[in-house]
């Protein structure tokens, strides 16, 4: 019955999956950022607004494991926060937009769907993170990033 769900669940997913991928940010060549105390470690920021925002230009962590999305997406947004220091508070809400993937063993990726809100605030914000393909990886108009604590 499990090989019957994931045969189905498989088929589905490949008939959804356009043959060319809509993401407009992939960089296989880009590095992860380095990290410590269990944030990343982020340099630059994204001069396009549509950066995280957008299906099409998600934060492309990849290439990871589905197991490791967690912890990934953490420490991205440790290494971040609000305009005014405001802590970021984030949760997976859902997936969508299948693209095609060399780095997934179906040959498809989904993108993941996380709904932001900074500490104190109730706007909420959506954010898009790919972990099947490599991109560089910024931060989004909007947040800063976290300065590095001092070590005494």
């Amino acid at each position: 019955m499990k090989y019957l769900f994931s045969l189905a669940t498989l088929f589905l997913l490949a008939s959804c999956v356009s043959t060319k991928s809509t993401l407009k940010n992939v960089d296989s060549t880009a590095k992860r950022p380095s990290f410590a105390n269990k944030m990343y470690l982020i340099t630059e920021y994204a001069k396009d607004g549509k950066y995280a925002f957008d299906a099409d230009y998600p934060i492309n962590i990849g290439s990871i494991s589905e197991n490791q999305e967690n912890l990934n997406v953490q420490y991205y947004f440790n290494g971040l926060e609000g305009p005014n220091g405001e802590k970021i508070i984030f949760n997976k809400v859902d997936t969508c937009c299948p693209f095609p993937s060399k780095n997934t063993a179906m040959g498809a990726g989904t993108i993941s769907i996380y709904e932001i809100t900074l500490e104190g605030s109730t706007k909420k914000l959506t954010m898009y993170f790919n972990i099947y393909e490599k991109g560089q990886i910024l931060c989004p108009k909007g947040f800063q990033i976290k300065k590095q604590p001092v070590k005494e």
